[in-house]
């Protein structure tokens, strides 16, 4: 198995309590750094690919040329629950087993530090190595775990400022120019800027992306909370400032993405902050068709930072047909294959594909997006993700609704930070 560094009691403790230290002893003590038994690490024959059932229609006609190209080494798709929750699992429980039935994984980015300090993914080093060479600078970084590569992306997100033109007719290039345009649309008792500000995953990301367009962030390089630097609270401060003036709608803190999507598609919301999904039902909808433009995020001073989505391929570390395995993780990153990727908004991780100018004219969001995803920063890595970020939902859930001040929040949120990833 995988060869980990000696964890922190308090993280084996943290892992203990989220079901995650199965198997992790003996793996932490072998010294095989290739990710598992030499012999699998060659071997070639038949494999499976496990995916939540929201995305394979994106997958399955890769499979399908896959298949057809390699009868021998055949790829079986493995459809998993459509909820992300219910996907991990799975997912764990077949791997607390030391089970092989799933070869390859598709694995949302923040899971992919939580399997690999689990010695749960085979490293892609030795045997395994391959190439990162063309594909964007933050999927790749959300891939790696101790300076080691355990996956490869597959592909990425990142999120988008939306905009109606005819309510709001001048592009922002900083964050009080937002503010600024949605005292008119107030003013008219309309929705400004509408978002995900729900208490799960969504307003850990709108956190990201505030206190990281601030020049702060939820975690520093180190691993250790940075939430109370003042940049991170200055940052919380905006959005909690934007939600009590209106800036952004009331409607946000019962919004998930699907709730943002129909507001703005509806011309209920001047603008709104989504993945790039929405691009397409934007510009199907008669309420916005021709009416809207997109842009990157904007932080406190110009460009802003959009926390990273996508899944990243991982081997498991008891596939017994890792070279099979490898070469399908590397096929599905083959630019014929990321190009598909686009037509079902799952925006690919080869930078090349971006300035693909006839592509670009297919899809004008490309450029926009592209810039996007070279300023967003993946969630912090940390294999008690989930733990962490119940933290940031609890605290800045309560900071926007007005419950406590931001110090307040901050400093709660930086104890329950280090009680998970000390």
């Amino acid at each position: 198995m995988a060869h980990l560094p000696k964890l922190p009691k308090k993280l084996i403790a943290t892992l203990a309590a989220a079901g995650l230290t199965a198997g992790l002893v003996a793996c932490s003590s072998d010294d095989d750094s290739s990710g598992g038994d030499s012999e699998s690490n060659t071997s070639r024959g038949p494999i499976t690919y496990a995916m939540g059932k929201n995305d394979t229609d994106k997958v399955q006609p890769i499979i399908d040329k896959w298949n057809a190209e390699h009868p021998d080494e055949k790829v079986t798709l493995k459809e998993l629950a459509g909820e992300a929750d219910a996907q991990r699992d799975t997912l764990v429980q077949s791997l607390q087993a030391d089970s092989s039935d799933y070869d390859v994984m598709a694995l949302d980015v923040i899971w992919t530090a939580q399997f690999a300090a689990n010695g749960w993914l085979a490293p892609l080093t030795g045997d395994l190595e391959t190439s990162t060479d063309g594909i964007l600078d933050a999927p790749v970084e959300s891939a790696t775990y101790n300076d080691t590569l355990y996956a490869l992306p597959q592909n990425t997100n990142g999120q988008l400022l939306y905009r109606n033109t005819e309510m709001v007719p001048e592009a922002p290039t900083k964050w009080d120019d937002v503010v600024n345009a949605c005292k008119a649309v107030v003013e008219q008792n309309k929705d400004c800027l509408t978002t995900q500000l729900k208490q799960y995953e969504g307003i850990t990301i709108a956190t990201g992306n505030f206190m990281d367009g601030w020049g702060g962030g939820i975690l520093g390089d180190d691993g250790e909370p940075t939430v109370t630097s003042d940049e991170s609270k200055e940052g919380l401060q905006a959005l909690v400032d934007a939600y009590k003036d209106k800036t952004i709608s009331p409607a946000s803190t019962a919004a998930t993405e699907e709730e943002t999507n129909l507001a703005f598609t509806e011309g209920k919301t001047a603008m709104a902050i989504n993945w790039p999904y929405m691009w397409t039902n934007a510009n199907e909808s008669e309420a916005t068709k021709d009416k809207f433009e997109v842009q990157p995020l904007v932080g406190k001073d110009g460009t802003g930072v959009s926390t990273l989505g996508g899944y990243n391929s991982g081997i498991n570390v008891n596939s017994k047909n890792k070279a099979t395995a490898l070469d399908f993780i590397k096929f599905l990153v083959e630019p014929e294959n990321q190009k598909s990727f686009l037509e079902g908004s799952f925006p690919p991780v080869l930078s090349s594909i971006y300035d693909d100018a006839a592509l670009a004219e297919k899809y004008p969001f490309l450029p926009v997006l592209k810039e996007s995803l070279e300023n967003a920063k993946p969630r912090p890595v940390s294999p008690s993700y989930d733990q962490l970020s119940k933290a940031v939902q609890d605290n800045a859930y309560a900071a926007v609704n007005g419950t406590v001040d931001v110090d307040k929040a901050t400093a709660d949120m930086e104890s329950a930070i280090s009680n998970v990833t000390g």
